[in-house]
């Protein structure tokens, strides 16, 4: 298994007809209606929403007029759901290319994730490239961690003693995920994908690295400096809420990503020596994610459609609108051709399947 090439192969001479006829069905229904695929006017008001929902507490705590602490830290919860909600809902249509037919649109709705600390050139290549490809798949899928990992997510990762305890202590650590993007893996991973030849695909290297480099240092600028010197509250009580509000988002993307995948029943496929992994790619895809929460209309506007992972995983340049509609053709062509659809009534279920599989994999 070659990680940076990425040589290995999926066996789609397999399970043709299901994704033959799938394809054919959803390309129908949005003929057939009229519409696009991209975004429409509820996902502009969403977008709108979820940047008030970031900026807002901070043009708030510039303004002067919030002078009490605990208002402060109300104020950067929201800003936590806020910052949740834009990598959620927005940037991540937009860096699949669903937000627009646009290619302009989407490189500059995308690069709001660099506004909020992160960095686009990474989170293109570890979602779109390996995570979307090769969904569960140790060695390629790096949301489900690599060997030595403090959090055992895969049955094919090693298992250290510590991992015992992970269905108590997991929980805990979910909330640090975006604080160690900004602070640490970002940079861990432009060193790794530019050795690995990964980074070329998008750009040059030494452009990745002065856009994030470039942005770093704007990120910090106007969330931490520019706090300090103009706000009336005290630099530590300014790094205290930027804490509350990471902690907030990494909380709530973790645990909308991990049930989608580390469930009881998802598989966990290794490729044979010959690098073949024995699924068709669409298949696979079904094989290891899963829905949650379908009825649930606030739950799914917020993050953005993501309780329809498989959908999303299918078809991820269609903008995330269109989920709850084709989820009915997905589920009735799965259900057709006898491919496993599997999806949790409640985001409730979902998590305690995840804790569970938390629970089997420290053991």
């Amino acid at each position: 298994m070659k990680t940076g090439s990425i040589q290995t192969r999926f066996n789609n001479k397999l399970h043709t007809d299901f994704s033959k006829a799938l394809n054919r069905r959803v390309s129908e229904y949005f003929k057939k209606k009229g519409i696009g695929r991209h975004a429409n006017w509820e996902m502009i008001v969403k977008t709108i929403v979820m940047f008030t929902l970031y900026f807002g507490p901070y043009g708030l705590v510039l303004s002067g007029w919030i002078e009490s602490g605990w208002i402060y830290i109300l104020l950067q919860l929201v800003a936590g759901l806020g910052l949740a909600g834009i990598g959620l809902s927005v940037m991540h249509d937009a860096n699949h290319g669903a937000y627009s037919k646009s290619r302009w649109v989407n490189q500059m709705v995308g690069m709001s994730i660099n506004l909020i600390g992160a960095n686009m050139t990474n989170w293109k290549i570890q979602h779109n490239i390996k995570h979307h490809t090769y969904t569960n798949v140790d060695g390629h899928d790096e949301d489900i961690g690599t060997k030595g990992g403090i959090i055992r997510l895969s049955p094919n990762t090693e298992k250290k003693p510590i991992h015992r305890y992970q269905y108590v202590y997991a929980w805990f650590l979910y909330g640090l995920m975006t604080m160690s993007w900004i602070v640490v893996k970002d940079f861990r991973q432009l060193v790794g994908y530019c050795r690995d030849g990964m980074v070329k695909k998008i750009h040059s290297p030494s452009a990745a690295w002065t856009w994030l480099i470039s942005f770093k240092v704007v990120y910090y600028a106007y969330i931490l400096v520019i706090p300090m010197i103009f706000s009336p509250f005290a630099w530590w009580m300014i790094l205290i809420g930027f804490a509350v509000m990471h902690y907030v988002a990494g909380f709530i993307l973790a645990v909308i990503f991990q049930p989608a995948h580390v469930i009881e029943g998802s598989e966990f496929p290794t490729p044979d020596e010959k690098d073949l992994l024995d699924e068709n790619w669409s298949v696979h895809q079904l094989k290891t994610t899963c829905n949650f929460a379908p009825k649930n209309w606030l739950l799914s506007w917020y993050v953005g459609g993501l309780n329809y992972q498989i959908e999303h995983h299918l078809f991820p340049n269609v903008c995330h609108v269109h989920y709850r509609k084709i989820a009915k053709i997905v589920k009735k062509t799965a259900e057709e051709f006898n491919v496993p659809y599997r999806s949790y009534d409640t985001f409730w279920g979902a998590l305690r399947s995840h804790g569970r599989m938390l629970y089997a994999l420290g053991r």
